[in-house]
């Protein structure tokens, strides 16, 4: 097959390797990093972690290492490095460096090189002095070296910022621009990031001049591979409902996420001595350990890992299969990255959060923020998690049944003797339960918490009342814009508001049962502030739409939106006036 078909603009010793590594076709990324590449500028690229974008970053910096056919051309290293490419962390910075490895190995005499904190400083500055055509570091670890006079970056032509949200987070901005002052004025600035928010755009603006942006996933936006779960829980029954989680997940990959470091040592503690193969990952391990535990996890040998948000992100493993939040992350961001880690690469995955009901209305709001479509059910009893393993189990014994594979006539002959004098119906139930595979621990009990019901008012029919409101993305609503606008309104707190979804021009919300009535009664009044901004009770007619308010001005399908207006400026919307511009109403 012509590689050229299916993998098209890629320069020709890149075609040959990713055709050995199995590659029948480009990401989204990959394509779209190869189509704004043509004018040689700035990248801002936004990506997800697992969708090729370590190999789409290879394509854009082969510029440097391939001439204009595409051909292989020889090291450019003139005693630094040609291409420069700072990570957050350093797993991350090994796995790019892993990566690259492979995609430029038919391409003579390149050198692709890691620094990283946690290693031997002298063995690092030997392999300096040696060239490297192109490197890969950590932040804090390519400063020591610019200032000891052992990293010379007078001839880097490219400069990558992979995970640049990520490293302003864990405080590297001072160390970035460190870096950058000691880099050529005329070279090719590239960023990659699954967020752009606001701080991150400031430092890019001034990193970068003409950037095109390249989307190869919709930014900020968690993977649509994902299915996105919540269970509520008790408080104290958490590690009971993750025991059962792991054990219906039992042989697969699954990645826990806690908050703090002594969590993390401690819940893969408790979950090893109850039999599950679990290590943790936290920033304060030797990196050699580090190292261990994620090739254990890589490998299988370890099936459970339990991480802090910061040690996760060095994580690039293809084939997690669930992510569990023992603990809820602290914003939308957060959690894309976090449920970024399963459901790569085209592979399905699951994300499962254990919510106690105290928290249900910010996590929702949260969950809105990141764009997914949740699915809240009480968490798996004890009998359920049975049940599920025992159907699994037959399932298994159905399809070897009907499978191609067929007994040997030694074995035939072993049954026929087991069957000679024995009821064949004991004998096989007896055999079907020996060949039961045996569990790290016994389920544990779970008190039922029915999403759909009030956890503190057991006489409640619903928890939340659902509303609509005629403001959606198109007129500048966010998440905190209209919590904002919901509190302030219906004189209610933010804790009394559950789920936002908010939509291309409107958005429905929810309200706790206890205040639903008399907040519906206040939104009924026009607001002085927003009188086009109307809020309904939300009700669903045949089609799934909001019903049609009956009363002149109702705000059903036929209700003014403020972008409807004719010839309406972005500005006119009362979100948007005076110096409240671009800020939430205070509530």
């Amino acid at each position: 097959m012509n590689t050229d078909d299916f993998l098209p603009g890629v320069p020709a010793p890149l075609r040959t390797t990713m055709q050995r590594r199995g590659f029948s076709e480009l990401t989204a990324v990959q394509r779209s990093v190869l189509e704004a590449d043509g004018e040689g500028r700035n990248l801002r690229i936004s990506s997800q972690t697992g969708s090729g974008k370590t190999v789409a970053l290879g394509l854009v910096l082969a510029r440097d290492f391939t001439d204009e056919a595409g051909a292989a051309s020889a090291s450019v290293s003139a005693g630094g490095p040609a291409v420069l490419i700072i990570t957050p962390t350093r797993e991350l910075a090994v796995q790019v460096r892993d990566e690259l490895h492979w995609l430029y190995e038919d391409i003579p005499g390149l050198s692709v090189a890691v620094v990283t904190g946690g290693t031997v400083v002298w063995r690092e500055r030997q392999m300096l002095a040696r060239g490297p055509d192109l490197l890969v570091g950590t932040p804090g670890r390519i400063l020591d070296h610019i200032r000891a006079g052992a990293l010379d970056c007078s001839g880097v032509g490219q400069v990558v910022l992979d995970e640049a949200d990520q490293m302003l987070d864990m405080g590297f901005r001072e160390e970035l621009e460190a870096i950058v002052e000691e880099l050529p004025t005329k070279r090719r600035s590239h960023l990659v990031s699954a967020t752009f928010p606001a701080p991150l755009r400031r430092l890019a603006d001034r990193f970068q001049h003409d950037a095109v942006r390249v989307e190869g996933t919709r930014l900020g936006a968690a993977n649509e591979d994902i299915e996105h779960v919540a269970y509520l829980v008790k408080p104290r029954e958490r590690y009971a409902a993750l025991v059962n989680l792991l054990l219906l997940s039992e042989g697969e990959r699954c990645l826990v996420f806690v908050k703090r470091r002594v969590d993390a040592a401690e819940m893969a503690e408790k979950l090893a001595g109850d039999g599950f193969s679990a290590l943790p990952l936290s920033g304060d391990l030797p990196q050699a350990q580090r190292t261990r535990t994620l090739n254990a996890f890589r490998t299988g040998i370890v099936s459970v890992l339990v991480a802090t948000d910061v040690a996760a992100r060095g994580i690039d493993v293809a084939d997690i299969s669930t992510v569990i939040h023992v603990e809820p992350p602290s914003d939308s961001d957060v959690y894309t990255h976090r449920s970024g880690r399963t459901g790569r690469a085209g592979s399905k995955g699951r994300s499962l959060l254990l919510i106690p009901a105290s928290s249900r209305p910010r996590v929702g709001r949260l969950l809105a923020s990141a764009k997914v479509d949740v699915q809240w059910q009480p968490a798996p009893a004890a009998a359920v998690v049975r049940k599920a393993l025992m159907k699994g189990a037959r399932r298994q014994i159905y399809g070897m049944l009907g499978g191609d594979d067929q007994p040997s006539e030694q074995q035939i002959a072993y049954a026929a003797k087991l069957l000679e004098g024995r009821d064949p119906a004991q004998v096989v139930a007896t055999l079907i339960e020996a060949a039961q595979p045996r569990l790290p621990r016994e389920p544990m009990e779970i008190s039922a918490v029915d999403p759909l019901r009030d956890t503190r008012r057991p006489d409640a029919k619903r928890d939340f009342v659902r509303f609509f409101i005629n403001w959606g993305h198109t007129s500048g609503a966010t998440a905190s814009r209209l919590l904002s606008h919901i509190c302030r309104r219906g004189g209610i707190k933010g804790p009394q508001v559950g789920a936002i979804q908010i939509d291309r021009r409107s958005a429905t919300f929810e309200v706790t049962n206890e205040v639903a009535a008399a907040f519906e009664q206040r939104v009924r009044q026009a607001d002085p502030r927003e009188p086009r901004v109307k809020i309904r009770r939300f009700s669903e007619d045949a089609k799934g739409a909001p019903a049609k308010d009956k009363r002149k001005g109702g705000a059903g399908r036929g209700a003014p939106h403020p972008t409807h207006q004719k010839r309406q400026r972005p500005d006119h919307h009362p979100r948007l006036k005076g110096s409240n511009k671009g800020k939430p109403a205070s509530t």
